[in-house]
């Protein structure tokens, strides 16, 4: 059993009542709402800097491995934008605006924009910003602990996705 105490219907649609116009963000939300959007942003920017990359990768892959890497690239650049696609969400949903000026999202990013001269340094930048990504992504988890469990998740999921990109560029990589 666990020791914590539920609150009363009573005090749970009352307290519903209160403060509206925060949506989803209700009085139990214990996280620091402003340093969790400044991360989330920092997330966007990392992912849409990603999608830029292997958007370039997909169209500059040449050589006798390019196809199969080509189809990695895009598969990723995809998956990068639904994964800006639900920071960005997220975001909106804490009261906050998702940072999407081009100036600002190489700063913010924690991933650099490397475009490689081949497709052996194309796929080793890939795998880098990946590992970058992993342990972002690992630390934003641990910092945010129980008190936003709803972020923690969308970021662990993305998490899980970052980790078989990096799988899939390190097999790249071998075959190269």
């Amino acid at each position: 059993m666990s020791n914590v105490e539920l609150t009363d219907k009573e005090t749970l649609r009352a307290r519903a009542r209160q403060h509206v116009e925060n949506g989803a963000v209700t009085e139990g939300y214990s996280a620091d709402r402003k340093e969790i959007i400044k991360l989330l942003n920092e997330a966007l920017a990392t992912e849409l800097v990603c999608v830029l990359r292997y958007k370039r990768h997909y169209f500059m892959a040449d050589g006798i491995k390019a196809n199969v890497a080509a189809e990695e690239f895009l598969e990723h650049a995809n998956q990068e934008a639904a994964h800006a696609d639900k920071i960005a969400e997220r975001i909106v949903q804490l009261g906050g605006e998702p940072e999407f000026n081009p100036d600002l999202l190489s700063k913010n990013s924690h991933a650099q924009y490397v475009a490689g001269t081949n497709l052996k340094e194309m796929v080793l930048e890939d795998l880098v910003a990946e590992r970058i990504a992993i342990d972002s992504y690992r630390e934003v988890v641990q910092y945010i602990g129980d008190k936003d469990p709803t972020t923690r998740r969308i970021l662990e999921d993305i998490l899980a996705q970052e980790e078989e990109h990096a799988d899939d560029m390190a097999d790249l990589l071998n075959g190269l």
